[in-house]
């Protein structure tokens, strides 16, 4: 399969990511430290901008959260252990669209490890990697919801892992409705990751037992956007 891969690196992957992405801007989150390389460079083979990048710390403080809420009438609603996913959620939106973002503004502080990027823009895509160990109580609970807030949002959203991750989060991001590449470390992982930005059919595609299928279909891109 390795040189199966490799042959395909060699011939066909620069031809059918080329300009696959042009003129589109992409949104990274990272739930964890940040560790970009092989997602930037799907994006910079596709033609694709990062417009902005998120880095959460994980776990999250729920008490310290709600702190950082206090006199934000206009985000009351999401104060309690019980709003969570909540809250997940409307980072996800605020992400995404841009904009006014009063949750990322009040949370960013308790939050955010690292940033670039700011929110003018809305994003036409996002790409989502998780390098902390999966988690449990409050903190999957934030997290099940900013997933799920991602997959419903308007753009394609996707969770991107090496082939070598262990545990995989193919399951939690499946669950909560993402598209998912297991293998964003290799050329035919980053094509994936490529087509499904680019609108592509939504599933779980890469080597692992979780995946659907290798690639997405294929769509042939129109002849000026190659030109």
């Amino acid at each position: 399969a390795h040189e199966a891969d490799k042959a395909f690196a060699e011939d066909v992957y620069p031809v059918l990511i080329e300009d696959r992405l042009r003129g589109m801007r992409i949104a990274l989150l990272f739930v964890g430290s940040v560790d970009a390389a092989h997602v930037q460079r799907a994006l910079e083979d596709a033609g694709a901008t990062r417009l902005r990048m998120r880095a959460l710390r994980i776990p999250v403080d729920p008490e310290k959260l709600d702190r950082a809420l206090v006199g934000r009438a206009d985000l009351a609603e999401y104060r309690g252990e019980d709003r969570l996913d909540d809250l997940g959620r409307l980072l996800a939106a605020e992400l995404v669209t841009g904009g006014d973002t009063p949750a990322w503004d009040a949370l960013t502080s308790q939050i955010v490890e690292e940033k670039s990027g700011t929110f003018r823009r809305a994003a036409d895509g996002v790409v989502v990697v998780r390098t902390a160990k999966p988690q449990a109580g409050p903190t999957a609970r934030f997290l099940t919801g900013l997933y799920a807030g991602l997959a419903d949002s308007a753009v394609p959203a996707v969770g991107a892992e090496t082939a070598a991750e262990n545990p995989s989060a193919v399951g939690v991001w499946n669950r909560a409705g993402l598209s998912s590449v297991d293998n964003v470390d290799t050329a035919a992982g980053r094509l994936a990751l490529a087509l499904l930005l680019a609108g592509g059919d939504g599933g779980q595609y890469g080597i692992k037992d979780s995946a659907d299928d290798v690639l997405p279909p294929i769509e042939a891109l129109p002849a000026e956007a190659r030109g």
